[in-house]
Parts: structure tokens; C-alpha cells; sequence
């Protein structure tokens, strides 16, 4: 991936559903969590687990969703014009999964936007 992980997740998709843009998505989903690129390592996990519904997949996706959350608390992301958009679009994929910890997420990052003043959808 060459560490352009937006570059990575553009190339998937615009590929046809095959075996290759499986085994692609399977790339982005770990090669993004490795380094770190959580917001398209949930992404690429969030799709995997549609596709093919594996509790390793959900695994994937919630350890990348909290690692999304863990840059914008630990960091102060918020503080750099860093997109709020993001955690929104975290509580979105939160809110398509099926295990019962994802509404437990959802509330801790609603529960922390709160508390710093930030609107998220």
C-alpha cells in the first residue's frame, strides 16, 4: 500500500466483487490496521464483515473503531482541524453492526463528544 491507505481504499473501489477485491479488502483491512490508519481499517473490516459475517472481522472493525476514538482523546485531534465528520461516520459503522458491544462504543464516544462540546451525528 505504500502507506496511502485513501489511495489503497479508491483502487477498491472502483474494482468488480471478486475474489481479488476480497482478498484486497482483506490487504487494506490488516495492512492499515498495522500501521496504524484505523478510520480505513474499520472501513475495509466494516465491509468484510457485510460480505462475509466472521467474529474475527467484527474483532477487526471494533479494535480499529476504538482506535479511531483513541486518536481524537488522546491526541487532540479535535483541537487541529482534524474532521469531527469521522466519529460520526464511526457511530455509523457502529450502528450497522450486529454484536451488542457496538452500542456500548457508541455510547462511550457519544458520552465523550458530549462532554467536549463536540456535534457529532
Amino acid at each position: 500500500m505504500n502507506k496511502k491507505p485513501q489511495q489503497a481504499w479508491e483502487l477498491y473501489a472502483k474494482m468488480e466483487n471478486g475474489s481479488e477485491s476480497f482478498n484486497l479488502l482483506l490487504l487494506i483491512a490488516n495492512d492499515c490496521y498495522r500501521m496504524g490508519e484505523f478510520w480505513y481499517a474499520a472501513k475495509a473490516f466494516d465491509t468484510l464483515d457485510r460480505l462475509e459475517p466472521n467474529p474475527e472481522f467484527w474483532e477487526g472493525k471494533r479494535g480499529a473503531i476504538v482506535g479511531v476514538f483513541q486518536h481524537f482523546f488522546c491526541r487532540g485531534w479535535w483541537h487541529r482541524n482534524s474532521p469531527v465528520d469521522t466519529l460520526g461516520d464511526v457511530l455509523q459503522l457502529l450502528r450497522c453492526s450486529t454484536s451488542n458491544q457496538a452500542d456500548q462504543i457508541a455510547k462511550v464516544i457519544r458520552k465523550w463528544a458530549k462532554e467536549n462540546r463536540l456535534t457529532i451525528s
